[in-house]
């Protein structure tokens, strides 16, 4: 966890991995509103651009993605230095079994269905994320 991941949102930076905009912007928009700050990357690779250049506290990545699908992703992340220890919870419409194992064995701390996961309710478990 990054030393700015205390207890203050104003001091927590999301990256929200999703190409879907207007689901994106849903997820931001909530989790702005309760003080976090939140970049957006619509695909893989730019993803990965962004978690090196901002340092984010925690990703929230889903997994069918343009250029580079998520656990393409995850797996990058955890393969570099820089990225390596950033918390992330595989946030996706794809719950097959293979998947999700696949995304625990790359180290996500948990994979939520989209369906099932409010805007609203994301943003309450993201200080136990924090803590994992």
């Amino acid at each position: 966890m990054n030393q700015r991941a205390a207890a203050n949102p104003d001091d927590v930076r999301v990256l929200f991995v999703e190409d879907d905009a207007s689901v994106a912007q849903m997820y931001r928009l909530k989790l702005e509103l309760d003080g976090y700050t939140v970049d957006v990357a619509g695909d893989g690779l730019a993803a990965l651009e962004k978690a090196r250049t901002t340092s984010p506290d925690i990703i929230f990545l889903d997994i069918r993605l343009p250029k580079l699908d998520g656990l393409g992703v995850l797996e990058a992340l955890r393969g570099d230095p820089t990225t390596a220890k950033i918390p992330v919870v595989i946030l996706s419409n794809w719950n097959e079994r293979e998947l999700v194992e696949r995304g625990v064995s790359l180290g996500a701390l948990d994979h939520l269905i989209k369906s099932q996961t409010t805007p609203a309710r994301l943003s309450q478990r993201l200080k136990d994320w924090l803590k994992s």
